[in-house]
């Protein structure tokens, strides 16, 4: 399957169903795909017309950057990611299980829209991984992500949310660009061995404050 780039909606709909789903095994990859929706030529533009500025400054992504989650001890690295050839998200490589995954082709977190970071649920085993815990965060709790400066901007959960992969609301996980957002995506619910995916995705939504 081929993704050109402007087609966001499908970009993004591979990232949620083809980037999370590490199931039990730890490292098994999904590869059941339902076609989003697509978007209309007024969509299209809209999306590529959304303000990039922000009165908070973004961060450097470029820099060692890490997300960091008190409540569920999370201190991880963020490696930018991409959808790769195969359609399949480009998984971190320095910290595979213990780092976590930032979608560079959406906004940087600081900037207005929707950025998205990923992570994986368990490691080969059923060992924790990174987002192990993630389904404990509830509204109220406060997610950072820092450069190794001391730049570090804040979000808060709002929305703590579980879809089936064919009912996931894709526009308001990527897509979203009516304030400034921070999204962790990993999977949940059981294992399908048939499918090599787990059965839910679960999305944290974040909000810089």
């Amino acid at each position: 399957m081929q993704f050109k780039q402007h087609r966001w909606y499908a970009v993004a709909f591979v990232i949620l169903f083809l980037a999370m789903s590490v199931g039990v095994s730890g490292y098994l990859w999904g590869r059941s795909l339902v076609s989003p929706p697509t978007p209309s030529s007024t969509d299209l533009s809209k999306a590529h017309q959304t303000p990039r500025a922000t009165a908070t400054p973004p961060l450097n992504m470029a820099a060692d950057v890490h997300l960091v989650i008190p409540k569920i001890a999370v201190n991880a690295l963020v490696e930018p990611v991409s959808v790769q050839a195969d359609g399949t998200l480009g998984v971190p490589t320095r910290n595979q299980w213990d780092g976590v995954g930032w979608y560079q082709d959406g906004p940087i977190p600081g900037q207005r829209g929707s950025a998205v970071i990923d992570g994986h649920l368990d490691r080969p085993g059923a060992l924790p991984a990174v987002f192990w815990r993630l389904h404990e965060l509830s509204e109220g709790d406060m997610v950072m992500v820092e450069e190794a400066s001391g730049h570090t901007l804040h979000f808060q959960v709002n929305k703590v949310a579980s879809y089936p992969p064919d009912n996931a609301p894709t526009t308001q996980i990527f897509g979203n660009s009516s304030g400034t957002f921070l999204n962790l995506i990993t999977c949940a619910g059981q294992w399908i061995p048939q499918q090599h995916q787990t059965s839910l995705r679960l999305v944290v939504y974040t909000t810089l404050v």
